[in-house]
């Protein structure tokens, strides 16, 4: 029986000082509705959310119940913090801030993972420390030159599992070989606790939709509470809560299950596959989404320009693009209505640009409810905390 490991007041504290990174991403998006804007926004919070995982399999092995541990994880949030208020300007005057507050929080991660695991750690730590120095050096440059030296980073993100599964190879037959046992950092991460994991990112998204009503707030700002900007601000609230719905009642008990029933060893790469690589276009997609409200509660009765309605359309889309993929990745489905239900809220957008904002909100909320009352019937909700309703 896998014993219980709860997260932590300090690793939700944690999370709030993070998400404030993306807080800072939905303004950077609503300022800025382009190609460009939207790329800044992928490649940023790509580079930060490589080490909030990090940090969520760190205390997964390391708990933060010793004082020095809770003082280097406090200094890592003060770094977090650092790199959320030099956000906006992260490819211009903010990028060295930037850049060294990333070090600062690889540095941290890699002293701490040291006290579990030792110098193994080196196989992921030296990499995490080239890509903050890559990210760095990009603040000393302008144009395709910051850029590529931004997608670097990300490449060498996507390098360090496979150096990791490398390294877990080849000391199992070294291990094998002396004829004796030995356990890799790589064995150490995969036998994380799965209802901490679970846990942990249910937090962080559970979060990141507070983020999406502070949005609404923000939109409505000083403009006259209307029957009208009520009305939206509740359509815009139905959909953050539609999409709460598909994950926390629908997904994350099972999510939960498939984890506790994964062999220990095989538990880090499925981590990686389902809260890295799925729950990055989901965690965008909310940002997005909150970008779009923000641009859209004050225009309610109006056409919308394209921006704002492709954002908004959008966000909830790539929403449903990443949770179809965590769904794919644990085998968890149906995915029928959901895949459906993506392309539809795509086609809100001319709802929008043609009709007024009003309606577009009302269409999101009509597809999803759909999709929603579809599943529903096809597959019940499991019974139990997050699938009771």
């Amino acid at each position: 029986m896998e014993a219980e490991h709860r997260v932590s007041t300090l690793e939700l504290f944690f999370d709030l000082v993070f998400v404030f990174t993306i807080t800072q991403l939905t303004v950077l998006l609503a300022d800025d509705i382009s190609l460009r804007g939207a790329g800044q926004v992928v490649v940023i919070f790509t580079v930060l959310f490589w080490m909030y995982g990090g940090y969520a399999h760190l205390t997964n092995q390391v708990p933060p119940d010793r004082t020095a541990r809770r003082v280097l994880l406090i200094l890592a949030m003060g770094a977090f913090l650092v790199c959320a208020l030099a956000v906006p300007t992260a490819f211009g005057a903010g990028g060295v801030a930037f850049g060294l507050g990333y070090l600062c929080v690889v540095l941290v991660h890699s002293a701490l993972f040291t006290q579990a695991h030792g110098l193994g750690v080196l196989w992921f730590a030296l990499p995490n420390v080239l890509c903050a120095l890559v990210v760095t050096a990009a603040a000393y440059f302008d144009g395709p030159p910051a850029w590529g030296l931004w997608l670097l980073a990300l490449l060498i993100q996507f390098v360090v599992p496979q150096v990791v599964q490398r390294a877990a190879a080849s000391g199992q037959e070294q291990a094998a070989n002396a004829e004796r046992a030995t356990t890799t950092v790589s064995d150490q991460l995969g036998g994380m606790s799965s209802g901490h994991l679970v846990e942990r990112h249910g937090l962080l998204l559970i979060i990141v939709f507070g983020e999406s009503v502070i949005a609404i707030g923000i939109g409505v700002g000083s403009l006259t509470l209307s029957p009208g900007i009520a009305a939206g601000a509740f359509l815009a609230l139905a959909i953050a809560s539609a999409l709460w719905w598909m994950y926390f009642v629908r997904d994350e008990g099972r999510a939960e299950e498939v984890f506790a029933e994964t062999a220990p060893e095989r538990r880090f790469k499925l981590a990686m596959l389902a809260y890295y690589y799925a729950f990055l276009p989901m965690l965008l997609g909310i940002a997005a989404f909150a970008a779009g409200v923000k641009k859209t509660i004050g225009h309610l009765g109006e056409q919308l320009d394209p921006g704002p309605a492709v954002v908004l359309a959008g966000g909830v889309a790539v929403y449903l693009a990443g949770d179809l993929a965590f769904r794919a990745v644990l085998g968890i489905g149906p995915a029928r209505f959901r895949a459906a239900a993506m392309v539809l809220v795509l086609a809100t957008v001319p709802v929008g640009t043609a009709a007024a904002g009003m309606w577009q909100l009302l269409a999101l909320v009509v597809v999803l409810m759909a999709a929603l009352a579809a599943e529903a019937r096809s597959c019940p909700a499991p019974a139990g905390p997050t699938g009771s309703g």
